[in-house]
């Protein structure tokens, strides 16, 4: 029979704070046209949020339920949002019997749409879901999350982040009339995390929210929020924007999803956003260095690196030093090597996408930290894509590259992938993309070969793209 629970959405935002604080940042911008973009992204946001936040959301499920894992109205914790995905999709929790799991799974697929419009639309506040990580109630839990500078490891963040946003994909495509979902919905791609503030108090309970901002026919875009509750209210941490697919119960091809119904301007205006976020995708895409040739201006800054590295003395293209206060681009790299055992798996036994992005984050964190001699901190994350799944069994390879620096901040890229011992075959399966803040002004790294120039240019390209968001 199917239960209702009522999550109630306690923050209370104040639309003329957000949007005196947007019109402040939006002063501080240094590129033309960002200041009345600014604004409306603001705006925007504020209604959004002050519309959803002041009213209930009921979650109705058949079988299982949140009043079954949440009990008198309690708003659930990091632990049964893992619990429920795994109910959704049936999950087991017996790795010898992942198997027959799957097997069971796939005569889901007689309950797949043959095409969109056959499912109902759904609205935006459907998928609304909260979430608490209770760190300040919790010292058990703290230790989890803590790191030895008595801080918060960023990659657990990571890691609910992505478990979140697949249950708000699957609050969105939810059919009440079923036991278990015929879907298999996982992450495509984290468009882009930037930090509001810089330190995440490890004794302070943090908050989730997040709901559906945009559906295409089998992809749906999550947006979530994060807030520490800290001297009586909740401060914004960061903001998420994740992408997410549908796939058939064996994850063998696309499946659709439920259309998007729109309640009102507010929503409208933050469909048209997803839109443009994936426009913006699409164009970068077609832009990359690893398919057309860098832009008249990207070619003089790497003729000018070239130039800054030769001996002059001796009149020769073959004498290259290295410029003061910089760094061979060679030896800014760090490697790591994970075993992909079965307890890192996902609810489709794979490995888990959060956790991948985890050690890809540790490492480039880590590279950071040896490249200046002091602390990072972490400002955004952006264009992770998830090329292939990684299997249990699978070495998977990671290689960590300061690409890009410039002043007291450093643009890090990951590379990931796997190697298939039995087969010794290598295939990448994800790019990472992450921007440190130094304490200090940090040297400037210097390609030598083209491929390292087209790394800086990849990275440099990332870094203004973090900064005009931030400005």
């Amino acid at each position: 029979m199917a239960t209702t629970s009522r999550l109630v959405m306690l923050r209370q935002t104040k639309v003329p704070a957000v949007l005196q604080s947007g019109e402040r940042r939006a002063k501080r911008c240094c590129v033309h046209g960002e200041y009345a973009r600014y604004l409306l992204t603001a705006f925007i946001r504020s209604l959004i949020l002050d519309r959803f936040l002041k009213s209930a959301v009921s979650f109705t499920y058949r079988k299982f339920s949140m009043g079954q894992i949440s009990q008198q109205g309690k708003v659930p914790d990091m632990a049964e949002v893992r619990n429920r995905l795994r109910e959704i999709v049936g999950a087991s929790t017996n790795w010898q019997d992942h198997q027959q799991v799957l097997a069971e799974r796939a005569s889901l697929s007689q309950y797949l749409a043959q095409s969109q419009d056959q499912l109902p639309a759904k609205r935006m506040k459907d998928s609304m879901i909260e979430a608490h990580l209770p760190l300040g109630s919790q010292p058990a839990l703290r230790e989890k999350y803590l790191n030895s500078h008595n801080s918060v490891r960023f990659g657990r963040i990571l890691e609910d982040l992505d478990f979140l946003g697949v249950l708000i994909c699957y609050s969105h495509t939810w059919n009440e009339e079923l036991q278990r979902s015929p879907l298999s919905i996982v992450t495509a791609l984290v468009d882009q995390i930037d930090m509001r503030q810089n330190i995440i108090f490890p004794d302070c309970d943090i908050k989730f929210t997040g709901h559906v901002t945009w559906v295409g026919k089998t992809s749906i875009e999550a947006t979530m929020h994060m807030s520490q509750y800290q001297d009586g209210a909740y401060t914004d941490v960061l903001d998420a924007t994740f992408v997410m697919v549908a796939r058939d119960p064996e994850n063998k091809r696309a499946a659709f999803v439920n259309p998007l119904k729109l309640e009102g301007p507010e929503e409208e205006a933050i469909f048209h956003q997803g839109e443009v976020n994936k426009t913006r995708r699409v164009e970068l895409s077609t832009a990359s260095l690893l398919k057309v040739a860098p832009t008249a201006e990207e070619r003089t800054l790497v003729h000018n690196l070239f130039l800054n590295t030769l001996d002059t003395r001796r009149m020769s293209f073959r004498g290259r030093i290295l410029p003061p206060n910089s760094v061979w681009m060679e030896d800014a790299k760090l490697k790591g090597l994970e075993i992909c055992h079965p307890e890192e798996r996902n609810i489709f036994n794979r490995i888990f996408g959060g956790f991948l992005m985890r050690k890809a984050y540790e490492l480039g964190r880590a590279n950071a930290c040896a490249f200046a001699g002091c602390r990072p901190t972490v400002v955004a994350v952006d264009d992770i894509l998830f090329r292939k799944p990684v299997e249990i069994g699978s070495l998977l390879l990671l290689s960590s590259q300061v690409c890009y620096t410039e002043g007291m901040y450093v643009q890090v890229r990951v590379h990931s992938e796997v190697l298939d011992p039995l087969t010794q075959q290598h295939n990448t399966t994800n790019v990472f993309h992450f921007t440190f803040r130094l304490e200090k002004d940090v040297p400037a790294v210097v390609p030598q070969s083209y491929g390292e120039s087209m790394l800086y240019l990849d990275g440099k390209r990332h870094f203004d793209g973090t900064m005009r968001n931030h400005c």
